[in-house]
């Protein structure tokens, strides 16, 4: 590859575009390896950031971050391979990135993104690299928490593997295993089970993983999580699991909780799942809760 006149070492090095776009900056962010390694032979620098756009919602966004950063988002190995050897930062944190990634707002790494993502081989490289794997954004969510919300199993075991800690907390207090179990991933919340994750962490709003599973009817994730003996009585919420899934006729989750117990469990305002169902119009399910609460009164 060779370099028309156009494109000389100052717009490589020093000319970026308004919004802070290098160059290579832009070929990593489409993949162009080639392009890549050539710009970095001619002097590029690997470290090179974008800064905010003037114009909100031009591709690749308003980042604020690096080529390595681009890479990793597009799952482009070869190239994050590329930069990494002409000396990229690993673990440069991103800005500023409200348009296209609000959770990569204020800190996400190129291993964070790369998690979000679930692009597993630059997960791995960005790991056998060095890239710290408990690395936190401005709200304390780590790489494990993305891949945990997203149900990238594979790259949560990656980090587990690594040092990742299972049981970090975001600033709300929700955990990996907790927004694993409010999203529904099964699998996802049965490895970080197995790790050694808690299994009643409260978020602040007094919620535990069961009690978001039931309400949202992710009855894989109830089953789950009832093998490790969680909390069945009363939130700091004021409910039980039993409740938010009968307020919320989730009536897969309301079998598997009323078998565990506590059908006749009242909540802050002394109401049974099956009073709190009614309340809510949901008649089937008041239905099941008052034929099992006759049962348990016959034995």
């Amino acid at each position: 590859m060779s370099l028309t006149p156009e494109c000389s070492m100052n717009s490589l090095k020093g000319s970026p575009r308004h919004d802070g776009t290098t160059p290579l900056i832009l070929a990593a962010a489409m993949g162009h390896e080639d392009c890549v390694r050539e710009l970095l032979a001619q002097g590029a620098d690997p470290a090179c950031c974008r800064t905010s756009s003037a114009r909100v919602g031009v591709w690749p966004g308003q980042t604020g971050t690096s080529a390595l950063f681009f890479a990793a988002q597009g799952g482009f190995l070869e190239v994050a391979r590329a930069l990494l050897h002409a000396g990229a930062a690993i673990d440069a944190p991103s800005t500023n990135c409200a348009y296209m990634w609000p959770r990569l707002q204020d800190g996400g790494t190129p291993l964070f993104v790369a998690c979000q993502c679930g692009h597993l081989p630059v997960v791995h490289e960005l790991i056998a690299r060095g890239a710290d794997v408990n690395s936190c954004m401005k709200d304390k969510a780590t790489p494990l928490f993305i891949a945990a919300q997203n149900g990238h199993e594979d790259a949560c075991r990656a980090l587990l593997s690594a040092g990742a800690a299972v049981d970090a907390l975001r600033s709300d207090r929700a955990t990996p295993l907790w927004i694993a179990a409010q999203c529904g991933h099964d699998h996802v919340v049965r490895l970080l089970l197995r790790a050694g994750a808690y299994v009643d962490q409260v978020r602040q709003d007094g919620a535990t993983p069961l009690f978001k599973a039931a309400h949202k009817g992710h009855s894989a994730v109830v089953s789950e999580l009832l093998k490790y003996k969680p909390n069945l009585g009363l939130l700091p919420n004021g409910q039980t699991a039993l409740h938010g899934a009968a307020i919320f006729g989730q009536m897969s989750c309301v079998k598997l909780l009323a078998r565990a117990g506590g059908v006749r469990m009242r909540n802050s305002a002394s109401l049974t799942a099956a009073q709190a169902a009614q309340a809510a119009g949901k008649h089937d399910v008041v239905a099941y809760l008052k034929a099992r609460e006759d049962a348990r009164g016959h034995t």
